[in-house]
């Protein structure tokens, strides 16, 4: 792997990864009936109630964030991608729910002592260097209040183990294509994907790539961000397996 593509992303190239083409295509990767699982899922895992208030960090286009409006939570998302928020807004507007949608970098959030809860959502964790990811946590923290908590969800590396060092995942919306491709580093932790774009009689290429970290490294950065308890479960809360595809660790402030 060149030393090109063994860096984290900038800024920019995750806003060009996560533009109209990724909320084209997620449409199909994640359904209505599969949004709505993940959300039932989010408020029994944060222990949620009406009222409570909630961030979505790196909120996306909002398929989480105003789901969890809709049950009543006070919600804001913060993402660094103007485009993904546009349709975050649209959708909020058009489902009659309020949301606060700011623009914004994980690593510097705007709110300190404000939340009941935050979570980062199917693989929101991760884009940036070890010093940076850990940055993250610790405005997490920072943003919440007192016995707040916070859940990551992220794929389980062990699982991961199993693929072979390259993977593809064809995803198909009509006549339009997303080719993903992904490869692992093994001297750095991180998995690398080209996403490959057949669209409007173009073809388009963009990357993408994300630190994969085991339960042992979360407990460690998020005690050292300031949580006092952090526990495990597996996919969508279900009971942690050490070869379950996805894992999801919730901290306690």
């Amino acid at each position: 792997m060149t030393d090109e593509m063994s860096n984290p992303l900038s800024l920019s190239e995750l806003e060009s990864y996560f533009g109209e083409d990724y909320v084209h295509f997620d449409a199909v990767i994640h359904p209505s009936e599969t949004s709505d699982r993940q959300v039932g899922a989010i408020w029994e895992l944060l222990s949620l109630r009406p009222g409570c208030s909630v961030l979505d960090i790196g909120c996306g286009y909002g398929r989480i964030a105003n789901r969890l409006a809709k049950r009543g939570a006070r919600v804001a998302g913060v993402d660094i991608s103007r485009v993904l928020l546009n349709k975050a807004e649209s959708d909020a507007a058009e489902s009659g729910v309020d949301v606060e949608y700011v623009l914004g970098d994980m690593r510097s959030l705007p709110w300190r002592d404000q939340f009941d809860a935050a979570f980062l959502w199917y693989g929101a964790f991760g884009y940036f260097d070890d010093a940076d990811n850990e940055r993250v946590l610790c405005e997490a923290a920072s943003s919440l209040r007192s016995g707040g908590r916070l859940l990551i969800e992220h794929l389980n590396p062990f699982s991961l183990l199993r693929l072979q060092p390259q993977a593809c995942r064809i995803t198909q919306r009509n006549d339009d294509l997303r080719v993903d491709v992904w490869k692992s580093d093994g001297l750095t932790g991180r998995w690398y994907c080209e996403m490959i774009l057949v669209r409007n009689g173009s073809v388009r290429r963009t990357r993408f790539s994300v630190r994969q970290y085991g339960i042992p490294e979360y407990m460690r950065m998020l005690r050292n961000a300031g949580f006092q308890t952090v526990d495990a479960f597996g996919e969508e809360g279900k009971a942690f397996t050490s070869d379950g595809p996805r894992f999801v660790v919730v901290a306690r402030k």
